[in-house]
């Protein structure tokens, strides 16, 4: 097999198949803007960002990449740093627990670094505070001593480039997010821009896939590239194991062994789906009632389930509970009334 970076790895060998693996995922990231599939909109402002921080010799302004996961908001961090030839730090918000946490870091970055907090949103209300002033006048203030005798030091910064991102943009407080210069929001593929993310990556992996094999992986990944390059790998575990290449076939064989159906549920959301329409009658249903007849905890279905559902016209919230639609009803060649499929039959 090819390791895609002008090679043939010996896949006997756990630690160069390992490494060859590792070498995919670097690889897999696209370093500039031009690149970068999808997000056009977005692409075009941060080139112009950049290109006008360049001209004028500075440190562009701070960036908020907002939207849901596997959008490629870290990808677009590190073009940010590899374009603007700046070092790139990289943390995220559960780990700055406290200002000290903060201020270590910004303490230590060099002039003109791109600093990275991913789930910006889960940061330590102290440390969101210390960050408004060292994004706007580049200086945070450090308290030594304790009670009567504390005393506020000024700790100038060198001026630096905050990328942060979050999928709950409200979340954030308005005095930060009003700091940043430019806030971008990523929105889901269609099916044409991840049948080039997969093309891409295909020819990364060395997999020789059909076009209409790609067609159909990009009709089931929920309009995220990060599902698209895993269900791709998962069809290339296949391809290796039983039939050698990837055609229409294969793609199906294999997303089918992994429970990803024709629209991209997957066992959890046909399990939700199936409590709705044949459980309840196709709701309302409430989330707690939900959560509970599937065995999941009620936050994973609102935050990682329902979004999908709503999204793609299977599901609609009302003040009452979730309730079916009919294309629900048509997708699992149901009718209402029918109550007789067991959740393993989905």
């Amino acid at each position: 097999m090819s390791d895609g970076v002008g090679g043939e790895v010996d896949l006997t060998d756990p630690v160069l198949a390992s490494e060859a693996e590792l070498a995919f995922e670097g690889a897999l990231r696209p370093r500039s803007l031009s690149e970068f599939v999808g997000q056009t909109r977005v692409r075009g402002q941060l080139q112009l960002l950049l290109t006008a921080a360049t001209i004028q010799q500075r440190t562009p302004d701070h960036i908020l990449l907002a939207g849901p996961p596997g959008l490629g908001k870290t990808t677009l961090a590190m073009i940010v740093a590899h374009e603007s030839g700046r070092p790139l730090r990289m943390s995220s918000g559960p780990a700055i627990q406290h200002a000290g946490d903060l201020a270590a870091i910004l303490s230590s970055l060099v002039p003109g670094e791109v600093l990275f907090i991913d789930e910006i949103h889960r940061m330590a209300r102290s440390a969101e505070e210390m960050l408004y002033l060292a994004m706007e006048d580049f200086r945070i203030d450090i308290m030594v001593g304790k009670g009567a005798g504390a005393t506020s030091v000024p700790l100038d910064l060198s001026p630096f480039t905050l990328v942060g991102a979050t999928t709950r943009a409200g979340l954030l407080p308005n005095p930060l997010r009003d700091r940043f210069g430019f806030t971008a929001h990523l929105e889901f593929y269609d099916d044409a821009e991840l049948a080039q993310v997969l093309a891409r990556a295909a020819t990364l992996l060395g997999l020789d896939i059909d076009r209409d094999a790609i067609v159909e992986i990009s009709g089931r990944c929920r309009g995220t590239p990060r599902i698209a390059n895993r269900l791709l790998r998962r069809v290339r575990d296949y391809a290796l194991v039983h039939t050698g290449r990837a055609d229409l076939a294969t793609v199906n064989a294999a997303l089918d062994l992994y429970d990803v159906d024709a629209l991209g549920l997957d066992r959890l959301d046909r399990a939700v789906m199936q409590i709705i329409l044949t459980r309840f009658g196709g709701g309302p249903v409430g989330l707690n009632t939900l959560a509970v007849s599937v065995g999941e905890e009620s936050e994973t279905i609102e935050a990682v389930v329902e979004p999908f559902l709503v999204r793609i016209g299977l599901i609609t919230r009302t003040p009452r509970g979730r309730v079916a639609t009919s294309a629900a009803w048509r997708h699992f060649g149901l009718s209402h009334g029918d109550t007789a499929l067991p959740i393993d039959d989905l």
